[in-house]
């Protein structure tokens, strides 16, 4: 069938969660990338805090900041503005 015919794809929902806690400059950096990559796409992002979740502090306690992409792990520590771009856009 011809390019010009066929139908585009719908959008994946994507959802961005950055698992953070209070007092952690990494993650206030951290927060500053996901803001502008989720903002300049469009993309909902939510902060989880550690410190009121057991679970993702007993997981996450010494990668924080972490970073998940629909619900699976993309970085921690650092996140790449580059990197995270192109993993809500592939």
């Amino acid at each position: 069938m011809s390019p010009l015919f066929r139908r585009k794809a719908e959008p994946r929902a994507r959802l961005v969660t950055l698992i953070r806690k209070p007092g952690c400059h990494l993650c206030d950096d951290a927060q500053a990338v996901v803001e502008k990559v989720c903002g300049d796409l469009g993309v909902p992002w939510e902060p989880k805090d550690i410190t009121e979740d057991p679970e993702l502090h007993d997981r996450y306690w010494e990668q924080i900041p972490v970073v998940l992409v629909d619900g699976e792990q993309h970085t921690f520590w650092r996140v790449n503005e580059e990197r995270l771009r192109r993993a809500l856009t592939d």
